[in-house]
C-alpha cells in the first residue's frame, strides 16, 4: 500500500494547475523584451511559467521518488488533454448572434490540434526525462549536491521538451519562419534553465521542509522506470 503523505496531493494539484494555466493562457500572447547583453528576446508568455512544472517535478522526485512523480505527470497529462479538448469544443460551438467576441475567443483559446498535440507529447517526454535523470543522479551521488541534479535534469528535460515542441507545433506553418526555429528553441531552453537556477534556493528550502514533515527521502534503487505504470 502506498504511504500516505500530508502534502503530496497538494503538490499534485499545484503541478496540474501551473501546467494547465501555462499551456492554456500563456501561448495566446507573444511578448518581446530587451535584455542587457542578450538584446531583444521574443517568446510566448507561457514560457515564464511552464518551467515551474519542471521545478515541481524535481521536488516530487527528490522527496517521494520517481514512481510518485510518474503519477503526477500522468495527472498533469490528463488535465492538459481535457483542457485542450474542452477549449476546442467551446471554440467550435456556434456563437449566439448577439455575441460579438468569437474572434477574440478563438485567438485566446483556439490553439490548433497540431499545437495541442505537440504540447502534450513534448510535455510527457520532457517530464519523464527530467524525473528519470533526477532519480538516477540522486542514487549515483548518494543524495549529495541537489543543485547539480535539479539543473542537470532541467537541461535534459526542458531541452527535449523544447526541441520536440517547437518543430512539431510550428514547422512549415508560417507562424514562425523555419529558419528562425533554431533561434526560438535556443532562447527558450536558455530562459527555462535560468528560471530553474533562479528558483534553486527556494527548491532547497521546500525539499528540506518536505523531507522533514513527510519523513521521506526516497532513493530509486529498485524502481521500475517504465513511464507506462501508475
Amino acid at each position: 500500500m502506498r504511504k500516505h503523505y500530508r502534502y503530496y496531493d497538494l503538490i499534485m494539484a499545484a503541478f496540474v494547475t501551473v501546467l494547465v494555466c501555462s499551456n492554456l493562457i500563456g501561448p495566446a500572447k507573444v511578448t518581446q523584451i530587451s535584455m542587457p547583453l542578450l538584446g531583444t528576446l521574443t517568446f510566448g508568455a507561457g514560457v515564464l511559467f511552464f518551467p515551474i512544472s519542471f521545478i515541481f517535478g524535481d521536488i516530487l522526485t527528490e522527496v517521494y521518488g520517481y514512481a510518485a512523480s510518474r503519477r503526477v505527470i500522468w495527472a498533469g497529462f490528463t488535465g492538459l488533454a481535457f483542457a485542450s479538448i474542452m477549449a476546442w469544443m467551446i471554440v467550435a460551438l456556434p456563437p449566439a448572434p448577439f455575441w460579438q467576441n468569437q474572434h477574440e475567443y478563438e485567438v485566446a483559446f483556439g490553439s490548433t490540434w497540431r499545437i495541442s498535440l505537440a504540447g502534450l507529447v513534448a510535455f510527457a517526454v520532457g517530464e519523464f526525462v527530467n524525473s528519470f535523470v533526477m532519480a538516477k543522479m540522486k542514487v549515483w551521488s548518494a543524495g549529495k549536491h541537489l543543485w547539480q541534479r535539479t539543473i542537470a535534469s532541467t537541461v535534459f528535460g526542458e531541452a527535449i521538451d523544447t526541441i520536440m515542441f517547437v518543430p512539431l507545433a510550428f514547422w512549415n506553418t508560417g507562424i514562425i519562419p523555419n529558419d528562425k526555429i533554431p533561434l526560438v528553441i535556443g532562447a527558450q531552453i536558455i530562459s527555462k534553465i535560468l528560471i530553474e537556477v533562479a528558483f534553486t534556493p527556494a527548491v532547497y528550502k521546500v525539499v528540506a521542509f518536505l523531507k522533514r514533515v513527510e519523513n521521506e527521502d526516497f532513493y530509486d534503487t529498485h524502481t521500475d522506470f517504465s513511464p507506462f505504470k501508475l
